[in-house]
């Protein structure tokens, strides 16, 4: 599949997180209509936006359910949780605790990953439609916690794997596989340290493993600040 990665810039990272928080509420909003899933993703880049929605008031939704691209294998509580950075918008949303899939990483980590394979796995096969779904870049390249072709191999038939992190942490990930079943991958890229790793994952670059994990989804667009993809450089007057 030749999916197009289509980049939409915007002027500042205010106007890419209100951008967000609208579009993520829109999301929302689109569950009062029939099951939908969206998958969040970690990193400080959508923070602000998760921050804003959980200001607002929603109408509890007993069809909307909740899953993570990926979390470091550390408690719940910890600073380092893509969950404990979401969970005041998990409160404004009242979801039922079984709408939420988390990294149950209280287990013992192949327990973990086995865990969260389940999980996403039962999504799916409950045909509900996963809309949207968050993914980061890091400066390296990575998504979720996709770092190296190793992971990309390891990830084959699976829905998620197990990885250790080039922070020393491990790590659960979402797979190529599960990003393939997402409507419209998202992935939202701030500042300047980033401008390298979009640059070739718009490219395709061999070495983008990011570019690699969403090869065959059917819908990738990126949202980057003017930081990450800054306006081209106008062209000399030929006169």
């Amino acid at each position: 599949m030749n999916t197009e990665f289509r980049v939409r810039p915007f002027e500042s990272r205010v106007a890419l997180n209100d951008a967000l928080a609208e579009r993520l509420a829109r999301e929302i909003d689109q569950a009062a209509r029939g099951p939908v899933a969206l998958m969040l993703s970690g990193g400080h880049t959508p923070l602000q936006a998760y921050q804003a929605l959980a200001t607002r008031t929603f109408t509890p939704s007993s069809s909307l359910e909740i899953f993570y691209s990926d979390d470091r294998y550390v408690p719940p509580a910890s600073d380092a949780s893509n969950f404990r950075a979401t969970r005041a918008l998990l409160e404004a949303l009242a979801l039922p605790a079984e709408h939420v899939h988390r990294v149950r990483t209280e287990l013992p980590l192949d327990r973990a990953v086995e865990d969260y394979e389940q999980q996403l796995r039962a999504l799916l096969q409950a045909n509900t439609r996963i809309t949207v779904g968050l993914l980061g870049l890091g400066a390296d390249g990575h998504t979720a916690s996709l770092f190296s072709e190793a992971h990309l191999q390891r990830a084959t038939g699976k829905l998620a794997i197990g990885v250790q992190r080039p922070d020393g942490l491990a790590g659960v990930s979402v797979t190529p596989e599960l990003l393939a079943h997402i409507e419209e991958v998202l992935f939202i890229v701030a500042g300047a340290d980033k401008r390298a790793a979009l640059k070739a994952f718009v490219e395709r670059a061999p070495d983008s493993v990011a570019a690699r994990a969403v090869a065959s989804c059917h819908n990738v667009e990126v949202w980057a600040d003017r930081d990450a993809w800054p306006p081209a450089s106008p062209q000399p007057d030929p006169s």
